[in-house]
């Protein structure tokens, strides 16, 4: 019985442990690559309407086609680079994460 409890102790600490990990790294604000894609898409999203008279604004909406077929595609690092470089054709610096 004894050896259960300590057994048991062991398990229920490990699991705090690596919870505690788990949280430590959220909270220094890492994302995927699929959360960076999405919070992109949406920045361009809302700059496309602020700055569509832009000169470049029909050259950023293909890349912005283009940047989100990647992130479908499991290609989110170019997907990244495209959608950076559509905003900066309308003249937005692109979110960091």
């Amino acid at each position: 019985m004894r050896k259960l409890v300590i057994s048991s102790t062991i398990v229920l600490l490990s699991a705090l442990s690596l919870g505690a990990t788990g949280t430590q790294a959220q909270s220094k604000g890492t994302i995927s690559r699929t959360e960076r894609c999405d919070k992109l898409q949406q920045q361009f999203t809302h700059e496309i309407t602020e700055h569509a008279e832009a000169k470049r604004a029909a050259e950023a909406q293909a890349l912005q086609k283009k940047a989100m077929k990647f992130c479908a595609g499991k290609q989110q690092a170019q997907g990244i680079r495209a959608y950076a470089t559509a905003l900066k054709m309308l003249g937005v610096q692109p979110i960091e994460p």
